[in-house]
């Protein structure tokens, strides 16, 4: 009670001076502007307590419903991840081979088999590929997830087909080099071991046009390759898009044989040329420096015949290093090639690291490369650079 009295004593008093002022705005005194200036205040104080009070219930309850929202969060998490490795998980085995019998339950081609699959396939599928070449073209639909390809060895068990650029497909107009892919993978989490890709289509001639040749194409996140061959000669490997890991591969070719978007560690893998005149080994085709694309390849070896750049732009921001890597003496002394285009020496990120053998010298590279220091590679060199410690643990 004697709370309110004063408050509304205080109240009266205020009143009074404005009820003067509004009669006479001209006489308003010094004291007058005071007692304005009071009120003022004085609701903003009375607002501000009430501010608070409500500021600081709402304070707790927002911070509860944080802490709730975080608890679901890692709930949803935790059950992701456990998700995630059921599905890894074999569900299914499916066996294909060169010339089955009628009696059994093999498959005579690898097409086959993944179109016997659900077209929402969401458990690990392993396809068994015994020996022999098996002639013909393959894809896996983007709805296939979780798709694995094992075969007897890579010397073994032989995918292959012939396609180029510019045959017709059955539309009647050429394939182009995304459509001439022996093996295409539009699903995540797709492993591949121990198996060939092969395309064999010949070796055009200097300046030949439509003559790409993929033996495989990778468009899809979250795949890797362990002891696998791609063997083609121009466009060998079409490594499209997403996060890709490869390791003790065998990649053969001529022009452009490894090239796209995607984000790869290549990682102890051969790289051979097989050219009679000059090649790139790699065309990356980042197009932005916000663009988290690029090629790593560490502890690789790389030989052929011909002269090769190591890169050259076919991107803006085209992205590559090689660490630790063997070169042979067919790379090119300035090592990359902007394409033709000046304006990409000042954007792409071209660089070397520890490097050894002839072909690996980095005095005469091109001023536009890098050679770098250990904490510039760091990014470049350990799984980090896909995410691989996300998802390639439970993958392979």
């Amino acid at each position: 009670m004697i709370i309110l009295r004063v408050v509304v004593f205080s109240l009266c008093v205020l009143c009074v001076p404005l009820a003067e002022a509004n009669q006479n705005d001209a006489s308003i005194t010094t004291t007058n502007v005071k007692l304005r200036v009071g009120e003022k205040e004085f609701f903003e104080w009375v607002n501000k307590i009430g501010f608070k009070t409500k500021s600081r219930s709402n304070k707790h309850k927002h911070n509860n419903n944080n802490n709730n929202n975080n608890n679901n969060n890692r709930m949803k998490f935790e059950q992701h991840k456990q998700q995630q490795k059921k599905k890894m998980k074999p569900c299914k085995t499916i066996k294909v081979r060169e010339n089955p019998k009628p009696s059994s339950k093999h498959f005579g081609s690898v097409q086959k088999a993944i179109s016997s699959l659900p077209i929402l396939n969401s458990c690990r599928v392993v396809i068994s590929v015994g020996p022999g070449t098996y002639r013909e073209k393959v894809e896996i639909p983007r709805t296939m997830a979780y798709i694995k390809i094992k075969g007897a060895g890579a010397d073994k068990t032989i995918i292959e087909w012939d396609d180029t650029a510019d045959r017709l497909g059955q539309s009647g107009q050429p394939l182009g080099t995304y459509g001439s892919a022996t093996f295409a993978v539009n699903s995540p989490f797709f492993v591949a071991k121990n198996i060939t890709f092969k395309n064999v289509a010949p070796l055009p001639q200097t300046g030949a046009l439509g003559k790409q040749a993929v033996a495989l194409r990778i468009s899809a996140d979250k795949a890797a390759f362990i002891g696998c061959k791609f063997i083609g000669t121009q466009d060998t490997l079409f490594d499209h898009i997403g996060r890709h890991y490869f390791k003790d591969c065998y990649i053969e070719g001529s022009v452009d044989f490894v090239f796209g978007n995607g984000l790869s560690l290549y990682n102890a893998c051969h790289l051979h040329a097989v050219s009679n005149h000059y090649g790139a080994l790699t065309a990356q085709k980042r197009e932005s420096f916000t663009e988290k694309t690029g090629f790593s390849f560490v502890n690789c070896r790389v030989t052929g015949s011909g002269g090769l750049y190591l890169g050259r732009a076919w991107g803006t921001f085209s992205r590559v290093v090689f660490a630790y890597t063997y070169m042979d003496k067919i790379i090119a002394p300035g090592g990359w090639y902007d394409w033709g285009d000046k304006n990409r020496d000042m954007t792409v990120f071209y660089g070397q690291y520890k490097c050894s053998g002839p072909g690996a010298n980095y005095g005469g590279r091109v001023s536009w490369s890098r050679e770098l220091t250990s904490q510039e590679a760091q990014p470049f060199i350990s799984y980090d650079f896909i995410d691989g410690y996300e998802w390639l643990k439970n993958l392979i």
